[in-house]
């Protein structure tokens, strides 16, 4: 890292005088270097360069003489008067998209600020027991040892997915500020979680190439990430503009997609299975980098649920039969993708539970997507077999951060520029 005293010595450098080059007699006046003089006030610029730099100036000013104003104006009529509350919607809005009040959805603000308020990094957890622990050939059974690989191996893609779906698409078709400001946060929440999964996977000293390629060569995982992937082909188009049926129609099979299905259903059977490993005190650094990140997800969750109901509500249209039996579908989809991985990583019962408990817990968390949505149940009599994951959704972070923080990381306040 650069110290003061290292600048305060190039400083020294600089200023040290150029050795003079003895001129060949037959060089002509022409080819020799005009010398640089010392810097004294506003001294010491040669009349070339003086010459030079004023020509730019008037360049840059003549271009702004001659600057089309009307360049843009599309995007500029939603701020030519002060813009109300009812002005403003979810999508399609004209509105002025950069002016954040005065807010009309006061609760994604809400969750913008308990966002901030949940921050958090990888390298704040201490992960010297899991190093331990994988370490040892008898720490971990083979069984559990596949959870952990196929867990990292799935998410350190599935996190980058949604990243890519926020930034390429849902950011630039969602028409609220406040909103975006949400999506902003959440985008920047996907980057700690891939950074947190990078971080477990380099701890461990794991074979990068294995894990980080799981998704194109392990089925049940390349299942899951084809499957989201198909609904963000068009949206990521940069052409690609909301304002038709079928366009409107399109955004909501997305967010429906990657909130209740992504994040909502294929993320649970890989949370529970790492939080119980936690719970047994097995690879507990991994398990608390999990419950950072499900809690995350759960405000992630809740507000994409928030804003797909908002936009069926401006746009009662979008919601017919057809679009209410695709959603339904979707989510149905989703639940037997996630049924085939949970029995891909629990071939035998393992951590207290099975495949046969896992694929109760995934209809149970599917009836209440679909609920959250407007939709009825589609699976009866099921309940939740693993009611402590609850729990540990409402963890307190100020409890573990202060018991297991690790002593060498440092906040942006506490940094040194030794």
């Amino acid at each position: 890292m650069l110290s003061w005293d290292e600048f305060n010595q190039d400083e020294a450098l600089d200023k040290k005088p150029e050795p003079k080059i003895e001129q060949k007699a037959e060089e002509s006046q022409t080819d020799q270097q005009v010398p640089l003089q010392e810097h004294t006030g506003t001294k010491g610029i040669s009349s070339l360069n003086t010459e030079d730099h004023s020509n730019q100036i008037q360049r840059a000013i003549t271009d702004l003489e001659s600057l089309d104003i009307s360049t843009g104006i599309d995007e500029l009529e939603g701020s030519a008067v002060r813009v109300k509350v009812d002005d403003k919607r979810m999508i399609n809005c004209r509105a002025d998209l950069n002016q954040l009040v005065p807010f009309k959805y006061d609760w994604a603000w809400q969750k913008y600020l308990d966002g901030c308020a949940n921050h958090w990094m990888p390298q704040e957890i201490n992960m010297n027991a899991d190093i331990a622990l994988w370490k040892d050939p008898k720490g971990l059974t083979e069984d559990e040892r596949l959870i952990v690989k196929r867990n990292l191996g799935f998410f350190s893609t599935a996190d980058s997915l949604v990243a890519n779906n926020l930034v390429l698409a849902i950011y630039r078709l969602v028409t609220n500020p406040e909103c975006r400001q949400y999506i902003l946060r959440q985008a920047f929440e996907e980057a700690i979680h891939t950074h947190a999964y990078q971080y477990c996977i380099e701890s461990l000293a794991m074979d990068e190439g294995e894990i980080f390629n799981m998704y194109h060569e392990i089925p049940s995982v390349a299942k899951k990430a084809s499957w989201g992937l198909k609904y963000t082909r068009s949206l990521s188009d940069p052409n690609f503009n909301t304002g038709t049926p079928e366009t409107d129609q399109e955004l909501l099979r997305n967010l429906i997609a990657f909130y209740c299905c992504l994040e909502g259903i294929f993320f649970y059977c890989g949370f529970t299975q790492i939080l119980s490993m936690g719970r047994r005190n097995k690879m507990t650094g991994t398990s608390e980098q999990f419950q950072y990140i499900l809690r995350d997800e759960s405000m992630h969750l809740n507000f994409g649920i928030d804003m797909i109901n908002q936009i069926k509500l401006e746009n009662p249209e979008l919601w017919t039969d057809q679009m209410k039996e695709q959603a339904t579908q979707m989510i149905l989809q989703a639940t037997q993708l996630e049924i085939e991985y949970a029995r891909d990583t629990m071939p035998r019962g393992v951590l207290g539970m099975n495949a046969a408990m896992m694929e109760e817990y995934l209809e149970f968390i599917a009836n209440r997507r679909l609920v959250q949505i407007g939709l009825p149940e589609q699976f009866e009599g099921v309940s939740n077999p693993f009611p402590w994951m609850s729990e540990i959704m409402d963890l307190r972070k100020e409890k573990n951060f202060f018991e297991t923080r690790v002593i060498e990381y440092q906040t942006g306040g506490a940094l040194s520029w030794d």
